[in-house]
């Protein structure tokens, strides 16, 4: 199944605005990791109380800060942002995941984010990340002083660019790291290469040991945008994934093509995905830009001429949340 968005039906616009007057409770955590530094984590959840405009990194959000928690057996979503980023890149999609009912739990990876890139370039990264994510989940359920409110049956994730990669891992993908040598023997100015070259990573030198892959079988739908590194799925390394994905490509993504990102995952999936096409370059799935980014990070913030990026993102949190919603059903549980 294929769409191409141009302009957000006004029942999603609508929506939004539905969202925005809900209560969203927010809190920020730091999750023990056993193999490394303790992990921040945002968690965002349907709340009590009167919401008011709370500083997150360098962007605001209309949150009850450390509010009550409503409701009971919730769905959880988890979000692993892309490389550079941290847990507030897609607080606009957490916010109305949580707005809509689900509970919300992004983290900030270790060594990939916009204070540290020590891992970026290196295969260590590429690992560790499903192994942070699962971490988080296994925190949420039962450490997190909320955790008997979520329903462990009723799990998702959403990944962008190297998120996606690790959402993929997540739900059962398997990775061939030496792909990553022949993509950049056959395609040597492609931009993962470009990368790898430039933070001076082992990517490319040879593998001496096969890495050990954490997948969860509890995450039962994934949300992928633009994903990075796909290439590596690329020798039947998705073979084993059989949750539903709702996969979103944009049109001119000059960090992650899709002939070798996205087109991999369409042919790899055993089960088609739900194909979502947007006009744009990469970073149109992260949240809109605040004045305070864009002079920090142009490149994340630059549009086509004549793209809102806060109008599409409308469309994009609403179809997100009823992918979720269909595929997280409480009718679906065991």
């Amino acid at each position: 199944m294929r769409t191409c968005l141009r302009l957000p039906a006004l029942v999603f616009v609508l929506f939004a605005t539905m969202v925005s007057r809900a209560s969203v409770g927010f809190q920020q955590m730091t999750v023990p990791d056993p193999q490394g530094k303790p992990l921040a984590v945002g968690i965002w959840y349907p709340g009590s109380g009167t919401a008011s405009s709370q500083p997150l990194d360098l962007f605001t959000q209309e949150v009850v800060a450390n509010g009550q928690i409503s409701g009971n057996h919730l769905p959880l979503i988890l979000i692993s942002h892309g490389a550079g980023g941290s847990f507030a890149n897609h607080y606009d999609t957490a916010l109305a995941l949580a707005g809509a009912g689900f509970v919300v739990a992004a983290v900030t990876h270790t060594g990939d984010n916009y204070m540290d890139d020590s891992y970026a370039g290196n295969r260590k990264d590429l690992i560790d990340r499903p192994r942070q994510i699962k971490i988080v989940t296994d925190y949420m359920l039962s450490v997190w002083p909320q955790h008997s409110h979520l329903d462990p049956n009723r799990i998702g994730i959403f990944g962008f660019s190297l998120g996606g990669f690790t959402a993929l891992v997540e739900i059962g993908g398997t990775p061939d790291l030496r792909r990553m040598i022949l993509l950049c023997s056959t395609r040597p100015n492609a931009p993962e290469c470009t990368f790898i070259k430039q933070r001076h990573g082992d990517q490319l030198d040879p593998l001496v040991n096969e890495p050990v892959w954490v997948h969860d079988s509890r995450i039962k739908a994934a949300v992928v945008a633009a994903p990075a590194v796909g290439f590596l799925f690329g020798s039947g390394g998705l073979q084993q994934v059989t949750v539903p994905v709702q996969l979103w490509r944009a049109e001119k993504d000059q960090q992650a093509p899709d002939a070798w990102n996205s087109a991999i995952i369409r042919q790899e999936l055993p089960r088609p995905p739900q194909l979502h096409v947007v006009p744009g370059g990469h970073f149109v799935f992260s949240a809109p830009c605040s004045a305070a980014l864009a002079k920090v990070a142009a490149f994340i913030c630059t549009d086509p001429s004549g793209f809102d990026r806060a109008a599409f993102h409308h469309t994009f949190n609403r179809t997100i949340v009823t992918f979720f919603q269909s595929n997280l059903s409480s009718k679906r549980r065991p």
